[in-house]
């Protein structure tokens, strides 16, 4: 199973989007421990949306939507600010 999830950060509100192989909760976990360069600049983070997917290629798709300028419209319209 593949996930896309959506991180809200605590410190500056800004989103975060990515796309796993593992549980979006153990994906969290690591992003707030400084998983990346991105994430441990903006820590600490929520998960506040993910989907799931059957195949790896479905989940990179809808990754790559998400970080459109319509799925980031789609996300505004679907997320509390």
């Amino acid at each position: 199973m593949f996930s896309i999830y959506v991180l809200k950060s605590v410190r500056n509100r800004k989103r975060y989007v990515g796309s796993t192989g593992k549980d979006p909760k153990a994906r969290l976990a690591e992003h707030n421990v400084g998983a990346n360069a991105w994430t441990k600049a903006n820590k600490p983070f929520i998960l506040v949306y993910s989907e799931q997917y059957s195949s790896k290629t479905e989940a990179l798709k809808r990754e790559k939507f998400l970080k459109s300028g319509q799925g980031r419209k789609f996300l505004d319209k679907i997320l509390p600010r």
